[in-house]
């Protein structure tokens, strides 16, 4: 009986849940109908946010789960998904339906993904994950996610203590920008903006279907088939699955093959993939999920370059200033609206939104000041995506009772607090996340992606080896004062 009322409980909360979302959408519509731009990133959030906690996707846990344990099956589930994604990505580009815009190349992409890898565990998730967890009542996600995706990434942008990093060449790039006359002189204020201006900016800009070499040899749609799909994301994604599979399920397979063939330890071609589609196929759910994964963000990026097209614009700044809200904006009159699945740079928005009310001026650098602008929380489209990520996640909790709110004990709270700073800290440099950075750009064509994985598996990888020294440490110590 007891069981019943909680399954009755959780029903209600997802569905009245389900309903105030439905409602707010419906106000902003009849508000303005260029809200709809924003409930469209609204409702792509919750769908995100009931997939990830679904298929339990987290890039934390997957790097927890393989180093630690030797269990693929997360890792196994993003390759998938990003495999699906490629595709769906290349058929967007093909048709000129994409939003995708490819990052500065170069080996600020691997230091900023080391710095985050080993934030994301010791956070116990991810910039997605964190979100998603937060939906299910976790609050030592909530507590790396506010002080460290929002407070920690809007401080580390207006603030000059990493001057001494700073090499002299890109303080003198920067002063020759600013006086040729962009970026405005009252927006360099910080150390982060000289390294915009005095390094990043000057990076290239790589996608393998827009290269010279590529772009000539593959006639019309084939490039962004072969060169962005084929050649950026399932060639490699496919070559990691192999590696996967030769480090951590290879030997177990043999073992299960061998009774079942009567002791039999041979292993042709034929064996070898089966055990690859063993592997791929082990977790059902986090496999469809994957593939699920990968087709609505896909349908995100042509839907958001719909609703350009529906309201001629590129970018919601545009639509704001038409409303009204031109203060929201940067002074090139935009704000952040990537036009696809992306975490870190609105929960920053919202970081520095906070702080301007206590007085601190968030809109004199070039993150907030030029790239990004400063929308008030209720007009900002990629906030909402977050927003409608946490609570997606609600909603699938509750429904499949995995529903419990947990305050962080002990030394959570210190992890939490670390792992939430070096993750927003992390993030910046790279322009991205584990999914800016990493899922969406090598599904979109561009190799830096790969880099920041390398860089966020590293740092993962020393994480884990942190976490398990420290417990050991911790398990001598009551050892010996037992």
């Amino acid at each position: 009986m007891e069981n019943n009322n909680v399954d009755k409980k959780n029903a209600f909360w997802a569905f009245a849940i389900l309903g105030i979302f439905i409602l707010i959408s419906l106000v902003y519509y009849k508000v303005n109908v260029f809200y709809m731009y924003l409930v469209a990133y609204t409702w792509f959030g919750i769908a995100y946010g009931m997939m990830l906690q679904y298929g339990r996707f987290c890039f934390a846990s997957a790097s927890r789960d393989l180093f630690a344990a030797g269990v693929p099956r997360m890792a196994v589930g993003i390759l998938v998904a990003l495999t699906f994604f490629s595709l769906i990505q290349a058929t967007l580009a093909a048709t000129n339906m994409s939003t995708f815009h490819p990052a500065p190349f170069g080996i600020h992409t691997l230091a900023a993904g080391l710095v985050f890898g080993v934030g994301m565990v010791l956070a116990g998730g991810c910039a997605s994950g964190s979100l998603y967890k937060i939906g299910e009542g976790n609050m030592t996600s909530f507590t790396a996610a506010f002080f460290g995706l929002c407070i920690g990434q809007a401080v580390f942008v207006d603030v000059k203590w990493f001057n001494f990093l700073i090499p002299q060449k890109w303080v003198d790039a920067a002063a020759a920008k600013v006086a040729a006359g962009f970026p405005p002189a009252d927006k360099m204020t910080a150390s982060f903006d000289t390294y915009l201006a005095g390094y990043v900016w000057d990076k290239p800009s790589v996608q393998l279907s827009h290269t010279k070499a590529l772009s000539e040899a593959l006639p019309g749609a084939s490039k962004y088939f072969v060169a962005d799909a084929l050649l950026n994301a399932i060639i490699p994604a496919m070559l990691l699955l192999v590696v996967i599979y030769a480090i951590w399920v290879r030997k177990g397979f043999i073992k299960k093959r061998a009774k079942q063939k009567g002791g039999s330890t041979i292993m042709g071609l034929g064996g070898e993939l089966s055990g690859i589609w063993s592997m791929i196929t082990a977790s059902k759910r986090t496999t469809i999920m994957g593939v699920i994964i990968g087709m609505v963000a896909g349908l995100h990026i042509f839907v958001m370059k719909g609703m350009q097209i529906k309201f001629g614009v590129t970018n919601f700044g545009q639509l704001l200033t038409k409303m009204g809200y031109g203060a929201d904006t940067s002074v090139k009159g935009t704000v952040f609206d990537p036009g696809y699945w992306y975490i870190t740079s609105q929960e920053g928005q919202l970081g520095a939104w906070l702080l301007e009310k206590f007085g601190w001026n968030m809109r004199d650098n070039l993150f907030f000041g030029v790239n990004n602008g400063l929308p008030h929380p209720l007009r900002n489209p990629a906030l909402w995506m977050s927003i409608g990520i946490i609570f997606g996640a609600m909603i699938m909790a509750r429904l499949s009772n995995e529903y419990k709110f947990k305050m962080p004990k002990g030394e959570l709270w210190v992890w939490a607090l670390v792992g939430g700073v070096l993750m927003g800290w992390g993030s910046r440099p790279s322009l991205g996340c584990n999914i800016g950075a990493f899922f969406i750009r090598v599904a979109g064509g561009d190799p830096s992606g790969w880099l920041y994985l390398a860089g966020m598996a590293s740092g993962a990888f020393i994480g884990v080896k942190f976490f398990n020294w420290w417990s050991e440490r911790k398990m001598a110590k009551e050892m010996e004062a037992f």
